[in-house]
């Protein structure tokens, strides 16, 4: 059996989670084992599944709480555990904290896959300019621990590999079970009578209240909208620290009759069936998991270009736009898209397997890597 351990899950059902688990489910598990080592106290996402499986579950305090506790646990556990793992798949949004790496490096794990899910640091302001510079300081570290070198996009490994690397860099796509998130009409008319949307034209977007998913200008775009489409309606998927701030801008645009903030949510299948055109402006992204389900879902999609365009484009109908366009621009071609029809899962199913966005062949590849 060959044991993996996993870092890179933590208590929010996000992005990268998805990305794991959507692996983790087509992986042979009579040939790979899985634990999962978490710098978190709080249950982490798909936790009872895991642990119901088999898989170990490691919870460290967080470095920021107590700084020398963490060191001590971190420490303890790979003195203690290390050598029983073939593999670390170390999967980050930045190198700020890279010491995973390197206690698997001196505790003997033979194989140490470092992969990159996004393309910036989260933060802003000082904070964010301080993990930055910690950030660069660590990619010119990294090749003395790691012996793999993944990315979901090619933009995702510019940021966290320096380019003497490039020749070692392996793409690995974001790949999704495409039928666990393909158009329900059972689902959307549940959804559709639950919140009294019949008669709505609904617009949605998926993912954390934050500034990288740019929803507070979405708000701006909806307000436009209704210029055009008065039935229009907004929903919003998701958790975040921006969540206040969308509260009120909300209540500042009398949006309240017309936004919902739906908070996190599992079946996802239902949600993205409810929508009629999905919205996406991020500023920033490795490879979105979102947009690929979105894809998945047949919807007409509106999306900044910052989304690694000519990787993640499957389906026809999505529309990529610049953020320097003016917000008349971005109204204008979000009710132009709002004509635009829902593909069919057999075309969409295509799609993805013709791209190799489709898990199950996409997972057979990965297994391979692991061995290797």
């Amino acid at each position: 059996m060959y044991k993996i351990l996993v870092f890179g899950m933590t208590d929010n059902y996000g992005g990268v989670e998805r990305v794991i688990m959507n692996y983790y489910h087509e992986f042979d598990r009579k040939k790979f084992h899985f634990d999962f080592i978490c710098n978190t106290l709080n249950k982490m996402a798909y936790e009872d599944e895991l642990e119901k499986n088999g898989s170990k579950i490691i919870h460290t305090i967080p470095k920021r709480e107590n700084l020398n506790q963490y060191f001590k646990e971190m420490k303890n556990f790979f003195k203690s555990n290390g050598s029983e793992y073939d593999c670390l798949w170390f999967n980050v949004n930045n190198l700020v904290n890279i010491d995973c790496v390197k206690l698997a490096k001196k505790y003997n794990i033979s194989k140490i896959i470092i992969h990159s899910h996004n393309s910036r640091i989260m933060e802003q302001g000082l904070k964010g300019a301080l993990k930055k510079q910690i950030h660069y300081h660590n990619r010119h570290k990294i090749e003395h621990y790691a012996t793999d070198y993944w990315a979901c996009s090619k933009v995702a490994a510019e940021w966290l590999f320096p380019s003497k690397l490039n020749a070692d860099i392996k793409i690995i796509k974001n790949a999704i079970n495409v039928k666990s998130t393909e158009f329900n009409s059972l689902k959307r008319e549940s959804l559709k009578k639950k919140y009294n949307l019949e008669n709505s034209f609904v617009i949605g977007n998926v993912g954390r209240l934050h500034f990288q998913k740019n929803q507070l200008y979405m708000l701006d775009l909806f307000k436009g909208v209704l210029n055009h489409i008065p039935n229009a309606k907004l929903i919003l998927v998701g958790e975040g620290p921006d969540k206040t701030k969308i509260e009120e801008k909300i209540k500042n645009l009398n949006l309240e009759n017309k936004v919902l903030l739906a908070g996190m949510q599992k079946d996802m299948q239902a949600w993205y069936s409810l929508f009629d055109l999905f919205l996406f402006p991020s500023v920033f992204e490795g490879l979105s998991v979102a947009l690929l389900e979105a894809q998945a879902n047949g919807i007409p999609i509106v999306s900044s270009d910052r989304v690694s365009p000519d990787e993640i484009k499957i389906n026809p109908n999505v529309k990529f736009i610049s953020l320097h366009n003016d917000k008349e621009y971005w109204i204008k071609e979000i009710v132009n898209s709002s004509n635009h029809s829902r593909i069919s899962s057999k075309e969409v199913e295509n799609n993805f397997r013709k791209q190799g966005y489709e898990i199950s062949s996409a997972a057979k590849k990965v297994e391979k890597m692991l061995l290797r």
